[in-house]
């Protein structure tokens, strides 16, 4: 293929023409499609179906140490949970406390909680003059939105093939005691499905803050997602290796059940030092005498063990892996050589990461929802929605069907192909 760079005006001006007439075709169809979201098909919440019928009216519901999931009680979640998340995160189960449905939540509480009454004994953040926290982009949006919603600034660290650039941590953190956080998602990252490498890791776990109260909110969303049984990335536990860097309390690793068993009605955790989890216990008991117990039974019944998990996220990434495949396979054929666009195919998580031409992101995603498909909107993968190139798409693979996934892809490309010729006609 000819990259579009490399056409004549009157080249360029002759496949427009012909490319409007296919985005008009496909416009008339009066078209409503949705890659807005990493939101599960039903396909995938089906698979979780025999969750309810493993509780009922007659069953037992006392857990192995005695406690009635039925009564109050039970701050930290019930033994049998702690013990199934641990072993998910890969941390021992006393390092873990049960949450409710949602890490997200868990996320907000934290920040609230350093925001109101401080970390371990800290000056709350409301009382200081300046609070910062380094975000890596393109990230998660709603990351990004938990700390804009405290008037917490933020800081943009480029991500790199290997994980956040991480020259750009080490002294953004060592100089500046306001910077109070960094948000991570280290495997598989939203949107980008990039692994942090073994190194970036050792050099996270190794930072040297100049504040007492620094915190890496490590969410490890995708832990156990991967889309291939032969390829899969590897990443390296974070809790150890802060403590074997002398920094054990410097981490809180979230995790949940969101995107594996119900997204609505999980169970969720946070992992941290035994210092930081009596500091969030000691602020919790006032907020609530424990979460959902006969949710994390049912949850401990149904998958068992680990090893539970680990097959049924086989059973996703069966449905998963052919949605991947087939955007994948249309951006190489459509895109591929043309100049126009880049991508990372990853090996798991739930999104692909698209950098268009700079300046042509917001017209993509304004393009195709025209023709009827609603994307996620151009700059959500940056703080306060700014992408400062304009470029970057996130792309959500997961919730259409896929017949309606090859025709959402296909009014993608068309974009992309319109806008990019736009732009190159405009630079003439």
């Amino acid at each position: 293929m000819t990259a579009y760079k490399d056409l004549s005006k009157e080249e360029l001006l002759e496949l427009k023409n012909r490319l409007e007439a296919q985005f008009t075709e496909v416009k008339a169809r009066g078209l409503k499609l949705d890659m807005s979201r990493g939101k599960p098909s039903a396909e995938q919440l089906n698979l979780s179906m025999d969750m309810m019928d493993v509780l009922n009216s007659s069953a037992n519901l006392i857990c192995e140490d005695g406690v009635d999931c039925r009564n109050y009680g039970g701050l930290d979640g019930i033994i049998e949970a702690k013990q199934l998340l641990a072993d998910m995160m890969e941390v021992p189960k006393d390092n873990v406390i049960i949450f409710g449905n949602s890490s997200l939540n868990v996320m907000y509480d934290t920040v609230a909680r350093a925001m109101t009454h401080g970390v371990m004994g800290s000056t709350p953040w409301c009382r200081l003059d300046k609070v910062k926290f380094l975000c890596p982009v393109p990230g998660y949006d709603r990351h990004f939105a938990i700390t804009e919603h405290f008037g917490i600034e933020m800081i943009n660290v480029p991500m790199t093939p290997t994980g956040p650039d991480m020259d750009m941590v080490e002294k953004l953190v060592s100089e500046d005691p306001a910077v109070k956080g960094i948000w991570c998602v280290p495997k598989y990252s939203n949107p980008q499905g990039i692994t942090y490498s073994d190194e970036t890791v050792f050099r996270f776990a190794n930072l040297k803050p100049a504040a007492e109260d620094f915190r890496i909110y490590w969410d490890n969303a995708y832990c156990v997602h991967h889309l291939y049984e032969d390829k899969q990335d590897y990443l390296i536990e974070i809790l150890s290796e802060c403590k074997k860097a002398g920094n054990p309390d410097m981490v809180y690793k979230f995790s949940s059940t969101s995107k594996i068993s119900f997204p609505g009605s999980g169970i969720a955790a946070i992992a941290a030092s035994e210092a930081n989890l009596k500091d969030i216990r000691d602020m919790l008991k006032f907020q609530t005498i424990g979460h959902d117990k006969v949710n994390q039974l049912r949850h401990v019944r149904f998958f068992k063990d680990v090893h539970g998990i680990v097959e049924h996220m086989k059973k996703h990434a069966d449905i998963m892996r052919p949605k991947f495949e087939a955007v994948i396979e249309v951006l190489e054929r459509e895109l591929g050589g043309l100049g126009i666009g880049s991508w990372i195919k990853p090996l798991g998580g739930y999104f692909i990461s698209f950098d268009a031409m700079e300046g042509c992101a917001k017209a993509i995603v304004a393009k195709a929802k025209e023709a009827g498909l609603v994307m996620t909107g151009a700059g959500a993968t940056f703080p306060y929605g700014k992408d400062p190139h304009d470029s970057n798409i996130r792309i959500a693979p997961s919730y259409p069907t896929p017949e309606e996934l090859a025709v959402a892809s296909d009014i993608f490309v068309l974009s992309v192909k319109l806008v990019s010729i736009d732009k190159l006609l405009g630079n003439l």
